[in-house]
This record gives structure tokens, sequence and C-alpha cells, in this order.
């Protein structure tokens, strides 16, 4: 009789654990012919094609399939892309995703050897690159005697990063763009704009200055010169212009 019943439990937990991976089976059967993936839209990208961000999560066999591609991504942070902080993968049918790029906060960048070495916010080198940025501006008069790859770019002053990024984001913001940034040896702020230097001083009183000067940028094209709003504040209004003739 104990024989008879060992052999029956035996052939029940054997039936059961049949049954589950049986079940199993199909369900994961189902899933991988119901969440195929036809259709991918991807949004947030400017550092990199539709193609390419594609091509960056789509990287093992189970990445065709919506349900697997979006657990994957669920609440990950991207360490080894550059320009990338997030990815977000939401399912908008069984065979659509939408890729939610999350691109890191790109200060500026700086010329060495040869290369674009591109900073965030806190100065840490995110990208080497053999092309130069349209979107942010190159940064001149930082004194530094190295660059590492990922590592925050040695300089005296670590808030200037901020400071530069602060600049970007306010030329964003009223769609300016300059080709450069430049700081001297008291971290005055010189931006350029084509043949038209913009003397704006010390940090302070930013956001007013280039509330000013996105009114007179246009009337400066085609000509050389300084534009100075060194001591332009909104109770000052002291700016002017010293153009450069015959040059």
């Amino acid at each position: 009789m104990k024989f008879i019943r060992l052999h029956k439990s035996l052939f029940i937990i054997g039936a059961t654990l049949l049954v589950l991976a049986a079940g199993l089976f199909y369900a994961y059967r189902y899933v991988m012919d119901n969440y195929t993936i036809t259709h991918i839209y991807v949004d947030g990208n400017k550092h990199y094609t539709n193609e390419e961000i594609i091509d960056m999560v789509q990287t093992s066999r189970f990445s065709g399939n919506s349900l697997f591609l979006s657990f994957q991504y669920r609440d990950r942070s991207i360490t080894d892309i550059p320009f990338v902080e997030r990815i977000d993968v939401d399912i908008v049918t069984r065979d659509t995703v939408r890729v939610h790029v999350y691109e890191k906060m790109i200060a500026g960048y700086i010329r060495y050897l040869g290369r674009y070495m591109y900073f965030d916010r806190d100065g840490i080198v995110v990208e080497s690159s053999q092309k130069p940025s349209q979107d942010v501006p190159l940064v001149l008069g930082l004194d530094f005697d190295h660059v590492v790859l990922y590592e925050k770019l040695p300089v005296e002053r670590e808030d200037i990063f901020s400071e530069i990024l602060d600049i970007t984001q306010l030329l964003s913001k009223y769609s300016l763009h300059a080709d450069r940034i430049y700081f001297d040896d008291n971290y005055h702020v010189y931006l350029y704009f084509g043949d038209a230097e913009v003397s704006l001083g010390e940090s302070g009183a930013m956001d007013e200055k280039i509330i000013q000067l996105q009114y007179i940028l246009p009337s400066l094209e085609g000509k050389k010169g300084v534009l100075r709003l060194d001591n332009y504040t909104s109770s000052t209004n002291q700016v002017t212009f010293e153009e450069r003739l015959g040059e």
C-alpha cells in the first residue's frame, strides 16, 4: 500500500509539473507569436537617428518582443550609450512600441588633440567625436592639462560647468545659437555669433542680458564688432555696439 501511495503521489506531482510546463510553453508561444514588434516609434532623440536608437535597444533574440523589450527598459539607467541618460519603452499595441529617449544635459564641448570632447553640467566628459555640434557651443578659455573620457574636466572652478549649461539653456530658450563661448582670465563671458562678439561680463543678470540680446542680435547681422552688455540691467539699460569698419 505504501508503494502504491508513493507512486500515486509521484504520479500526481509529475502530472502537475507536466501541466505547468505545458501551460508555460503555451504562454511562451502565445507571447512570442502575438507580441512580435512590427512598428517602433522613437522620440526625444537629437544626437542619434531613429534607426540608431532602434539598433541600440534591439540587441538580443528577445528584443523583437514588445513585452520583453518593455520589461527590459523599465526603470533602467543607461551607462553605455553616450549622450543618453535613460530609455523607456512603452507598449502602444501588441505589435507597436514607443521608445522614449532621455538625453543627458550637454553643457558644451571643447577641442582637445584634434577631437571634440562633450561635457555635461557636472563637467563630466561624456563623448568624444570628430564632428562639432550644431546644438551646443564650443567653449574656449578653460584651463586644463588633460582630458579623460567619462571623467570630470580638471579645471580650477568646478561651478563653471553649471554656469555654461545655464548660458546654453538660456540661448536655446530664446532661439539663439552662439558659435562659441569664451571665458577670459577673470571668467568674464563672451559669446560669438558669426563676426559679432557679445561681451556679457560677469555671470550676474545673465537672463536679463540674453533676453535683451534676442532683440538686438538681428540688427547686427552682417556687421563686425563688439556688443557690450557687461553692465546691462533692466534698470540701467546700458548697451553699446563698437563696430569694426574695414576689417
